[in-house]
């Protein structure tokens, strides 16, 4: 199949979060499936500071409110890999630079920029003549993308032939703006509609890629489920239950190439299943780097994150000093919201020697902290799939995860890590307490740690399942499918009970910034209580 992907990021030529991971992963792997894909994303400045060899593909005329304006199209190629990626290149959209805005603040023409990019998709795909089968969109910054092939080039023999796959890979995001911006859109009025895009007197861009798009798709199965839940639908519970029969759940992939500690360039020794000796180097090696005292006894909890309430910041704050009591040291490293980052401050301050704190983002550390680790935290509250869960089972660092959306897919208690469900300081301990007493049998840890690090959750299956996505969502359309469709390519989530949704509490669409790194505070805020959509 003609695949083409469209995205707001993708590594490595420019990320704020884990969609650039996937944008970047998942087309490579359809590639070697023997599949035709192609990846259409902005040119942030970002893009320019990549040093990605690009060369001109083409211009655009884009309609905009103000009449048509010319877009340059940029070709480049994922790395190691065939694939084409198409940048649309307008300086005062996307030469900034944040991606969605900088500091605190979003960009106020959001709309506009995106508005502009969704229209560029779609042309693209006609005057490059890509004749994709399927666009596969990504969260609120492609949605409108959906409602132009629907609505605006229904006629477009060359886009009409197309389906449409829209995948969340976080819900709390919608892209919301006040109606009376429905002009930048482009769309005719009669689309602000309760059915449509219309969200509690808003426009909810996300919205228009759910009941616009022919299959939907979450990054895990439970996620999936989650989303339809007063509690995880952020107000769009009602339409994804009225369009569960088209929802499926994914569980993103783990790119090898770059995380392996076999091979993994970022690591001062590196090491094997049935070699473990590189390991306690690194342990070592992140004792020096972060000004943890020698104590090889001891083991190393680490974790790697946006510091958000999203997170589990709030927990985990509360549980920490109980942790410090036990014979163990931390190793944190991420930024995010100040309030966590003061407080994880001070509590390092307390802790000289025990908590090793880096404030801020470093792809060495990074590394080095999940092979440094004997145990990873993940006290999600809620999490759509994960990477670092992944990431910890192949660097033989033993999760200890909240069960909630794809770290309830991936982890199993005891099996390949420790889960908790409530959502508070004492499940995180006891998990914590549960885990130091299955690494006091060595026997028992070595199992444990071997079989993390055997597990496989490479790109190829994850591939495979939206390639038979894909042809599902054709074969739904009405259109020729160009592969046997074999079988739904995951479970179809259950549509909650209304006894099961009415119990839950509502919450309310974040900011709109998609490295919304200081936000999450808000998700238990209760939405509008008018149940329209």
């Amino acid at each position: 199949m003609r695949i083409l992907l469209a995205a707001s990021e993708v590594a490595p030529f420019s990320k704020t979060g884990g969609l650039a991971d996937v944008a970047g992963s998942l087309p490579a792997a359809l590639e070697r499936l023997g599949h035709s894909p192609c990846v259409v994303t902005p040119c942030y400045r970002q893009v320019e500071r990549s040093g990605a060899r690009l060369r001109e593909a083409g211009q655009l005329f884009v309609p905009t409110p103000a009449g048509a304006k010319e877009a340059h199209v940029l070709e480049g190629r994922l790395p190691g890999s065939g694939v084409p990626v198409y940048f649309i290149a307008r300086r005062e959209l996307f030469g900034r630079d944040g991606l969605y805005g900088g500091g605190n603040y979003e960009y106020p023409d959001n709309l506009e920029r995106f508005a502009f990019f969704c229209r560029a998709v779609c042309l693209v795909a006609r005057e490059l003549e890509l004749a994709p089968d399927v666009f596969h969109l990504n969260d609120w910054q492609t949605a409108l993308a959906a409602a132009y092939l629907r609505h605006v080039y229904a006629g477009d023999e060359a886009l009409s032939r197309a389906a449409v796959v829209f995948t969340i890979h976080n819900l709390g995001y919608q892209g919301l703006f006040p109606p009376w911006r429905l002009g930048a859109t482009g769309l005719a009025r009669e689309r602000f509609n309760w059915q449509e895009l219309e969200f509690y007197g808003q426009i909810n861009l996300l919205k228009g890629g759910l009941v616009y798009s022919d299959a939907l798709n979450a990054v895990s199965k439970r996620y999936a489920r989650e989303i339809q839940t007063i509690e995880g639908g952020y107000g769009l519970d009602g339409v994804l239950r009225e369009r569960h029969e088209r929802l499926f759940g994914i569980v993103n992939g783990l790119d090898y190439a770059t995380w392996d500690p076999a091979a993994d360039r970022h690591l001062p020794a590196r090491y094997s299943p049935g070699r473990m000796a590189g390991k306690e180097r690194c342990r070592a090696a992140l004792r020096r780097e972060l000004g943890m005292r020698d104590g090889p006894a001891r083991p190393v909890l680490g974790m790697v994150s946006r510091l958000a309430e999203q997170k589990g910041l709030d927990i985990l704050l509360a549980a920490l000093p109980a942790i410090l009591d036990l014979p163990v040291d931390v190793a944190l490293l991420g930024s995010g919201e100040p309030r966590f980052e003061r407080a994880l401050a001070d509590l390092a301050a307390l802790n000289p020697g025990r908590l090793g704190l880096r404030l801020g983002y470093d792809e060495r550390l990074a590394h080095l902290v999940e092979a440094g680790s004997d145990i990873y935290l993940m006290p999600s509250r809620y999490e759509p799939c994960g990477l670092n869960q992944l990431i910890s089972l192949k660097y033989g660092t033993v999760p200890v995860v909240r069960e909630t959306g794809g770290l309830a897919d991936t982890i199993t208690d005891s099996v390949n890590g420790f889960t908790f469900f409530e959502y508070n300081a004492t499940a995180l301990l006891v998990a914590v307490r549960r885990a130091l007493a299955a690494r006091a049998n060595a026997a028992f840890w070595k199992k444990l740690v071997r079989e993390c690090m055997t597990e496989e959750w490479d790109w190829r299956r994850s591939a495979g399942e939206y390639a038979r996505l894909y042809a599902l969502a054709r074969s739904r359309r009405g259109l020729p499918v160009p592969i046997a469709p074999e079988q739904a390519p995951a479970e179809a989530p259950r549509k909650p009970s209304a006894k099961h949704a009415s119990r839950k509490k509502a919450m309310k669409p974040k900011s709109d910034r998609a490295d919304r790194s200081d936000r999450s505070d808000k998700s238990d805020k209760k939405a509008p209580s008018r149940r329209r959509s």
